[in-house]
């Protein structure tokens, strides 16, 4: 979320973060937005009878924002089929893992107890179906002999706080798009028409 607002403030930047949405009141996320004078709202699922429910209201809230682009940033709950289609191809979310690999919860833990030599980032288009949505963006740190799970959900955090700016950066200024369940490129300048960040050059052991 903070990287976000953070890219929005430059005025190049092809998207302005209009409103902060969230289902809990104490999300980090409403505090950091608070602090930029951008408005806030919390839609608690406790106030509503079912998913459905609750996801009208936030659809009803995002609308009254005037959001044109929905951005996930630590939502945990998943959303209705309803939802995600009224946002279809408008609606993006950034996962700690390099899809389709690790979907779902505790992904750096898991890719040390797999044993991959490479882990990381994805962003990519909301379908109905869990982290499986069209890939927009990925990058990627080595594994270290001597990560921890800890240590290396840090080095993939940085790398998520430079992905999601420049993934929404294509999003909202026309250069990707979601089409028969695939993302769609055009008119990526030569600089960015590379759109995986590695970082190949860190220790290995």
């Amino acid at each position: 979320m903070a990287a976000l607002i953070a890219a929005a403030i430059d005025p190049s930047f092809p998207a302005e973060i209009v409103g902060v949405v969230s289902n809990r009141a104490d999300a980090r996320g409403l505090e950091i937005a608070a602090t930029h004078s951008i408005p806030t709202r919390v839609v608690s699922s406790r106030d509503y009878d079912g998913r459905e429910a609750h996801d009208a209201a936030i659809h009803k809230a995002l609308t009254e924002l005037k959001a044109e682009i929905v951005c996930l940033a630590g939502y945990m709950r998943l959303l209705s089929p309803d939802f995600v289609q009224k946002w279809k191809g408008r609606m993006i979310n950034i996962h700690p893992a390099l899809l389709p690999s690790f979907r779902g919860l505790d992904t750096h833990a898991r890719a040390l107890a797999t044993g991959v030599r490479v882990h990381g980032c994805t962003v990519h288009f909301v379908t109905p179906e869990m982290d499986e949505g069209p890939i927009i963006a990925q990058a990627a740190v080595p594994v270290l002999t001597d990560d921890t799970e800890e240590t290396l959900g840090e080095r993939v955090l940085k790398l998520e706080h430079r992905l999601y700016p420049l993934a929404l950066r294509l999003l909202a200024e026309g250069s990707v798009r979601m089409s028969d369940g695939v993302a769609v490129f055009s008119g990526v300048d030569d600089e960015r028409r590379d759109i995986a960040i590695v970082s190949p050059g860190e220790r290995r052991d």
